[in-house]
């Protein structure tokens, strides 16, 4: 080997080992700049309140700020395609519900593919919807909903957070096992939609037990049925709306997704630092008065857990016929 090819080897081995030290480096500063988490709803909701108590304890945990972006419409689309088309580098994360795994069946053409477009991170939690009312409506209980709904069959109206929120599929599957007609009115968040059933516009709401309770407790709005198939250990008073309509069955959940290709190290950091949040006593405290389970298991559990739903829910909205406003 001749001199000049030997110092030119020694050249691209040291140049290759400060390129590998550089992405180590770059890698292992995760997260050098604030982290954006992405709520696909507006302000003043439960997804919102979840979101914001999570940043804390997460921008604890990683050493940086974490930034909650409200990006609502279309059915939480508007901010889901944000982050899809966002770049896979950890620092933009949507916060993910009950849509994610609907909009698939509900919309012909969605700007994204939801199985194909995000990496999952964690499920954080799961818990049921509760249908309320203002306290000053005559409707005290699912009974009274029905006879209502049967004596003017599309008068009475059920507000939800978007086309193919929980809310929303709630109403939907509760009209076609009750065999009544309601209609539905869809806003840009629970905090609009609460904020027009406060206010007279509209009738219910399949809100979820985030955003109602505290409405509930304040005493400005009546709980009159939970969507779990049983009672909820926190709302044990409030009775299944399956013991007046049978089989009926709705769960809510909250979860972590980024864009497809995000490292799986940059994965990991935001796992560790999202279990830690939702580890804390300031998250439980938050939200297991709501009726929600801390879930926090690995990112596998996230993607396993929306497979499941996306198929369980194509199936009720094609056997239902159930479509988007």
């Amino acid at each position: 080997m001749t001199a000049s090819l030997r110092s030119l080897l020694v050249r691209l081995g040291a140049a290759l080992a400060v390129t590998s030290l550089a992405a180590t480096t770059a890698l292992a500063a995760f997260p050098d700049k604030p982290v954006r988490l992405v709520v696909p709803f507006s302000p003043g909701g439960g997804t919102d309140a979840i979101a914001r108590t999570l940043a804390v304890g997460m921008g604890q945990a990683l050493g940086q700020t974490v930034i909650v972006d409200n990006k609502p419409g279309a059915g939480t689309v508007i901010g889901t395609d944000y982050v899809a088309k966002s770049p896979a580098d950890g620092y933009t994360v949507v916060v993910a519900t009950f849509a994610h795994a609907v909009n698939p069946s509900l919309m012909a053409k969605l700007p994204y593919d939801t199985d194909k477009a995000f990496d999952p991170v964690i499920l954080l939690a799961r818990g049921p919807n509760v249908l309320v009312v203002r306290t000053e409506s005559p409707y005290k209980s699912v009974a009274d909903v029905l006879a209502a709904a049967r004596a003017t069959p599309g008068k009475l109206t059920f507000a939800s957070q978007g086309n193919g929120t929980s809310a929303h599929l709630a109403g939907e599957m509760f009209a076609n096992l009750a065999k009544v007609q309601v209609t539905h009115v869809p806003y840009k968040g629970a905090g609009p939609a609460l904020t027009d059933l406060l206010g007279g516009q509209v009738d219910m709401m399949f809100a979820t037990a985030a955003a109602a309770t505290p409405q509930v407790e304040g005493g400005k709005m009546r709980a009159l049925g939970v969507t779990t198939p049983q009672r909820s250990p926190s709302m044990k008073a409030v009775p299944a709306i399956a013991e007046t309509v049978p089989g009926y069955a709705v769960e809510s959940w909250y979860g972590l997704f980024v864009p497809a290709g995000t490292p799986a190290d940059v994965i990991a950091r935001l796992h560790a630092a999202a279990k830690k949040a939702t580890d804390s006593a300031e998250f439980r405290k938050k939200i297991e008065p709501e009726g929600l389970t801390v879930a926090g298991g690995p990112p596998a559990e996230l993607g396993a857990y929306v497979r499941a739903e996306e198929a369980r829910w194509s199936k009720v909205v094609k056997d239902n016929n159930i479509k988007v406003d």
